[in-house]
């Protein structure tokens, strides 16, 4: 038996002598676990630029650890608002009795995280659990070694293995970690291994929440910006090197806007990543598969009849560093991998459109996405995109942001995930919202209990009408 697997058994016994722990004691959770990322950002930033071969620190502050911080803090400041029963309306039938929601730990709670934000990805999932009272044991990612060394050590170092424990390994453990009893699972990553996560807890009927991910559109409507479009697409295409769940996968544009659109995006590339040399702040792929996958998509792309738009001067790959420069792929045809597979890298493929309900139909052709992103709509396109539209959530005249919004849920739908967490859904994916009636000294129920007579008759004539 591996020794993580005793630790579950050690953190169900814990739960068990604490079922409901108060507030004070999830404070001191929450304190604990920002003042973990607050006093150690300088290590965590070093072990992921070293893991990614270069990771820009910046990023990993903004991205990684400011998102984190202002969770737990958001946190903090609701739960005690979280944790008090809700009051719910009764029938008048049963008036003056009571009714509410009562929110109950879960018990024990595994998180899987991933590799391309693997301390926000990590602290997020951890900072609901907590609060909503339960124990927790997060399986940290492979694909980032050191990170995940330093972070189980750091977890070691402030708390009880039996509050929150670390579990490393490869993806033999990660199969097994998905297979355990878990009074609910939370997975971030692909919705390949999603499915294989979501058949692996089918046999405990585990509660899972997945956060996968999928093919994200930018849209601009006809009255869009495109410059003002373009700044903002390529500063979340180029985050992280495309490494994000949620970036833009392809752009969406009327042909008029084409040209303008292309010249913007060429001149935000210049003025955000200039170059891929080693003194800019522009992140690597993360490992030489990953590389080689985007090399094969981006070559694929081209074959098919896509054209090739470089947004920087020289190469765009770089194999020494895998570093890949922001590029466009325009107009590839559908069924290339660029516009079926997740693409999670700089590269942009960008469409043209004849008219707004096009660029909606083709969106709803493909699996739902994580994202949507509109630029420049009037009200009846953004009402029209709303609408008719399914994804995880969406963001207009910006890209990203809604997920760093902590009192809006964030979550996929279909291919791109179920479930939600962050904000007051995030307290209630890891609680049991348990109903309580309290009955009052008036006991309607007498009135049509057995044995049954005239008056249970005329009793049911009155409530049902007739």
């Amino acid at each position: 038996m591996q020794p993580w697997v005793s630790l579950f058994k050690d953190q169900r016994s814990a739960f068990a002598q604490e079922p409901y722990p108060s507030a004070k004691v999830r404070l001191d959770r929450l304190d604990r676990l920002g003042a973990l990322v607050l006093g150690h950002q300088g290590q965590i930033e070093e072990a992921l630029s070293a893991d990614f071969s270069y990771r820009c620190k910046v990023e990993t502050k903004l991205a990684e650890t400011f998102v984190s911080l202002e969770g737990i803090k958001y946190s903090k400041k609701n739960l005690k608002a979280w944790m008090a029963p809700v009051p719910r309306a009764v029938s008048r039938w049963f008036f003056p009795s009571k009714a509410e929601i009562f929110y109950q730990p879960k018990g024990v709670v595994g998180v899987i995280a991933p590799w391309n934000y693997p301390l926000y990805l990590s602290v997020g999932p951890l900072t609901a659990a907590l609060a909503a009272g339960n124990r927790a044991m997060v399986k940290l990612p492979e694909g980032t070694p050191l990170f995940s060394a330093l972070f189980a050590k750091l977890l070691g170092e402030r708390f009880d293995p039996t509050e929150v424990a670390p579990v490393l390994g490869g993806p033999e453990v990660g199969a097994a970690f998905s297979a355990m009893p878990w009074d609910h699972l939370l997975f971030t990553g692909s919705t390949a291994v999603g499915r294989a996560v979501m058949a692996a807890a089918a046999p405990h009927l585990t509660p899972l929440t997945l956060e996968l991910g999928g093919k994200s559109p930018a849209i601009l409507a006809p009255s869009a910006d495109p410059a003002k479009a373009a700044v903002k697409i390529l500063a979340a295409k180029a985050l992280n090197a495309g490494q994000t769940c949620i970036a833009p996968d392809y752009v969406l544009l009327p042909q008029k806007q084409l040209e303008p659109f292309l010249a913007a995006l060429a001149q935000a590339a210049q003025t955000q990543v200039g170059s891929l040399e080693p003194d800019r702040d522009y992140s690597s792929l993360v490992n030489l598969k990953h590389y080689q996958r985007l090399e094969r998509l981006h070559q694929e792309a081209l074959a098919a009849g896509a054209k090739e738009v470089k947004l920087l001067p020289g190469p765009v790959f770089l194999p020494p560093k895998r570093r890949i420069a922001p590029v466009v792929l325009l107009n590839p045809p559908w069924d290339s991998g660029v516009m079926q597979e997740e693409i999670f890298g700089p590269l942009l493929p960008v469409l043209t459109y004849q008219n707004f309900g096009e660029a909606l139909e083709w969106v709803n052709a493909g699996p739902r996405p994580l994202a949507l992103y509109l630029f420049g709509p009037k009200k009846t396109e953004l009402e029209a995109t709303l609408k008719g539209t399914h994804s995880g959530g969406v963001a207009v005249n910006q890209c990203l942001l809604q997920v760093a919004q902590d009192d809006l849920p964030f979550g996929g739908v279909g291919p791109s995930g179920m479930g939600r967490y962050h904000g007051p859904e995030g307290f209630v994916t890891f609680s049991n919202p348990k109903g309580v009636y309290r009955q009052s000294w008036l006991d309607a129920g007498a009135l049509v209990r057995p044995p049954y007579n005239q008056r249970t008759h005329w009793m049911l004539r009155w409530m049902i009408g007739k």
